[in-house]
This record gives structure tokens, C-alpha cells and sequence, in this order.
């Protein structure tokens, strides 16, 4: 690494060369280069304050810019070339500019610090990386609602601690996750307005000392508001952490929804089947078809999670401003995006792509379902809530000790648990009554998985503006 402090931008306090060990240690280029886009970005529009501030003249600027240009353009075309001495993308676009234009781009820094320079650049990178998992999420949800709407017919059972509870509609299960994946949008909405706040202008610490005008930085980089506090500005990541924390609750939310795909996919359950696409086989037994894909976003759950813990560790024990353990922030922070990136949507592949048995589906329901619709049977009659479930219950103990379905009890057989069982609880018997009298939101008629559906839509119709 011999001459390579020529190129740093802190370099002139220091004497001789950096241990090779510590050059390796203490660089980021390896990973913080994907913000090559926003690092050019933010040099614009900051070089246009400096112009206007009267510390580089309009030829300078436009030198500037012009440089910064085929910068940009070496990146595009994937022709930049990485040196020795490169330290992070800053000092990299920098020694470039300096190369393409000379001394005009010593310049362009005045001011400005790594420190208010990165949070800066990592605000824009994540402005439109959110941008991007919103529209994933919005389409994984667009799937499911559309699926619902074709498959509301299907019954299936549902299932509290893991037995068979109620019946419940198919379509109803799918919006369940649906409703989960839109607080997750409108959770990230929120992020997204607290990362969009410029930083730029903060200097190292204390400010910037020559006027540089932030509302002018602000417009040219689309931010909606402006920091207030340079050491708060340069110091905190709140909107990392938020970011990771938003991943792992994300991630959780589709994990469960893998989890009770893979149990429905398995030969026990047979209520779905996973496309070829989104499934592998086994290199010893011909016969397996294993749901990978649902097993891999389970575990990419597990990855975000240690992401957010790891960085909240770090952020823990630092003190006020900025530390070099902030540079811990890109690699979690990337690594979060490309997770969820890369969930959402195998996520909406292997929803858009699942074929449903219904006959399964149908097969898995039992009498003993119904059993809190005999409860409120009783209800309907006058009977306090209470000891109508005792009655449903005895009712359930006598099915059960004669071995019989509970639909399969006779009148005389209910009236041992209460004398107001008549024949027409025969009417209790049917799954699609019981699914269909639970009202939606608001009291109406119309039946709760419609009205979800509807919300739904209209839900999705807003958030894609």
C-alpha cells in the first residue's frame, strides 16, 4: 500500500504509510461502493452551494459538474476503476474527479466531512431502496388480495395452538397475511419520512462555517426536511436501526406464512402444492418435493434479526457524534435491503404460482368445528354465553364417549346437556353458514371476506400513489 496516503483525504497529519493489516481493516470500498450513485448526487448539488456561497467560481462549477459526470459515467458502464488508497466511495469519486479535471476537484470538500457526507449518502441510497420493498411488498399484497377474490368459495380448517379450531374461509387465512404485509407498507412509509431528512451541510461536527445555503442542497437532492443539530445530524442512525427493525418485523410476518404453508404443502395436510419453480427435490430420495423456498424465507428471518441486534449493540455503547463503529451501519443496512428485496418476492412467486386442494381442504373439516356454533345456538335462545359453552361442551365429552360424530347426537342425546336443543339445530350442520355469519367491519351483511377484500383494494389503490 506504498503511496497510497497521497489519495486519502485526511492525509496530511499523518507520516509514512498505514499498516497493510489496518488499510484492509479500516476500508469500506468493498461494500459502501453501491452508493456511488447518491455519493456523485450529493457532490452536485453541493458544489452548486458552494458556487452560489462564492467559493468556486461558475467556470469551476461547471468543471465540477462536467467531471462528475464521467464519473457517473464510468460507474454506469461499469468501467470505474478501483485504486489502491481507495478507501470508501467518497475518497475513490474524488481521487477520479481530481484525475479527469486537476485541481478544481480539491475544491469540491470545502466544508463538507465524510461525516455529514455519508449519513447524506446513505439517506438518499435508502430513500429509494424503501421506495423499491414498497413496491414489493405492494405486489406480494396485490397477489394475495386477487387470490383471495378467485378463491373465496374454499373452506379449510383454521387453527389456534396448532388444533383445529373453526371454520374458516381460505381466502380469509390469505388476507390474514395480507393485512399483516400493509401495516409493514404503511410502517415503512413512515421511515421513509424520517430518513428523508438532509444532513448535508452538518460538517464533521460543528456546522459548516461559510453559508453554504442547505435550503438550496435540500431542493436539489428532493429532501422534505433539514436537520436542525450537526452533532445529532453526523452521529445518530435512528433511521438504520428503524430500517432493520422494520426488516425483521417484515420478515417475521412472512415466515409465519411460510411456516403455515409448509405444513399445508406436506403430505399430512395435502391442502396445497408448491410449483416446480419454487421447490427442490432430495439428491437421495426420487420421490421428495421439498418446499425450500418457504424454508429459506423462514430463515432469512433469522439473518435480519441478528442484523438489527448486532447494530443496536454497536449503537449501545457509543458515545455522542460521530465513531468509526458507524461504518458497521452499510454492511446491515444492505444486507436487510437485499434480504427483503429478495423475500418479497419469492414470496409473491410462490403465492401467485400454489395450486389449492380443495377436496383436502374440505375433508380436513369435522363436526367438532361446529362446536361453538352449537354454543350459539343456545346463545340465540336466551342462554347466557357461559353456560352455553358447558352445554356445547358436555355435548362434545358425550359425542366422544359414544365414539360418534358431534352431528351424529341425536335431539334426545342434546337434551342431556340442555332441554332447549330441538331439530333445528340441525341447521348448526353446515360449514358454509358458519363462515358466512360472522359480519364484516361495520356490522353489514355482506360476508367479512368480501368486505376485507374490498377494503383491500381500495387499501392498495392508495398506497400505489
Amino acid at each position: 500500500m506504498a503511496g497510497s496516503e497521497g489519495n486519502k483525504l485526511w492525509g496530511g497529519r499523518f507520516v509514512g504509510n498505514t499498516d497493510p493489516i489496518m488499510e484492509k481493516f479500516n476500508a469500506s470500498i468493498a461494500y459502501d461502493q453501491r452508493m456511488w450513485d447518491a455519493d456523485i448526487r450529493g457532490s452536485k448539488a453541493y458544489v452548486k452551494a458552494l458556487q452560489k456561497a462564492g467559493l468556486v467560481t461558475p467556470e469551476e462549477m461547471q468543471q465540477i459538474l462536467s467531471g462528475l459526470d464521467k464519473v457517473f459515467g464510468e460507474w454506469s458502464n461499469g468501467e470505474f476503476q478501483i485504486k489502491p488508497g481507495d478507501e470508501d466511495i467518497h475518497t475513490a469519486n474524488e481521487r477520479r474527479l481530481k484525475e479527469l479535471i486537476g485541481e478544481a476537484a480539491g475544491k469540491l470538500h470545502t466544508g463538507r466531512s465524510r461525516n455529514d457526507q455519508v449519513v447524506t449518502d446513505m439517506r438518499l441510497w435508502l430513500r429509494d431502496a424503501i421506495t423499491t420493498l414498497k413496491g414489493n411488498a405492494i405486489e406480494l399484497i396485490n397477489t394475495m388480495v386477487e387470490r383471495a377474490a378467485v378463491e373465496i368459495d374454499i373452506l379449510f380448517p383454521g387453527y389456534t395452538h396448532m388444533q383445529r379450531a373453526q371454520p374458516i374461509r381460505w381466502s380469509h387465512w390469505i388476507l390474514s397475511h395480507a393485512v399483516a404485509l400493509s401495516r409493514d407498507v404503511e410502517q415503512v412509509e413512515e421511515i421513509r419520512r424520517r430518513v428523508n431528512v438532509l444532513p448535508l451541510g452538518s460538517g464533521a461536527i460543528a456546522g459548516n462555517p461559510f453559508n453554504i445555503d442547505r435550503e438550496l442542497l435540500r431542493k436539489e437532492l428532493n429532501f422534505d426536511d433539514i436537520s436542525i443539530n450537526s452533532m445529532d445530524a453526523t452521529g445518530q442512525r435512528d433511521f438504520v436501526a428503524e430500517f432493520l427493525f422494520w426488516g425483521s418485523m417484515c420478515l417475521t410476518h412472512l415466515s409465519k406464512m411460510a411456516e403455515d404453508l409448509i405444513l399445508y404443502s406436506t403430505k399430512e395436510f395435502s391442502f396445497i402444492s408448491l410449483s416446480d419453480a419454487y421447490s427442490t427435490g432430495s439428491s437421495l430420495m426420487p420421490q421428495k418435493k421439498n418446499a425450500d423456498s418457504l424454508e429459506l424465507i423462514r430463515s432469512k428471518a433469522g439473518r435480519v434479526f441478528g442484523r438489527c441486534a448486532g447494530f443496536l449493540m454497536t449503537l449501545k455503547g457509543l458515545p455522542s457524534t460521530y465513531n468509526k463503529d458507524l461504518q458497521e451501519d452499510k454492511e446491515a443496512m444492505f444486507d436487510t435491503y437485499d434480504t427483503a428485496h429478495a423475500v418479497l418476492q419469492v414470496a409473491t412467486g410462490v403465492m401467485s404460482t400454489l395450486k389449492v386442494n380443495p377436496k383436502s381442504m374440505e375433508a380436513a373439516l369435522s363436526p367438532d368445528m361446529l362446536a361453538t356454533d352449537l354454543a350459539y345456538y343456545l346463545v340465540r335462545k336466551g342462554v347466557p354465553f357461559r353456560e352455553a359453552h358447558s352445554c356445547s361442551g358436555k355435548a362434545v365429552y358425550q359425542a366422544e364417549s359414544k365414539n360418534v360424530p358431534l352431528n351424529q347426537l341425536t335431539v334426545e342425546d342434546l337434551h342431556t346437556a340442555s332441554p332447549l336443543f330441538d331439530s333445528d339445530v340441525s341447521s348448526v350442520w353446515d360449514y358454509t353458514s358458519s363462515v358466512e355469519q360472522y359480519s364484516a367491519p361495520g356490522g353489514t351483511a355482506k360476508s367479512s371476506v368480501t368486505a376485507q377484500i374490498e377494503h383491500m383494494r381500495t387499501w392498495l389503490k392508495r398506497h400505489k400513489e
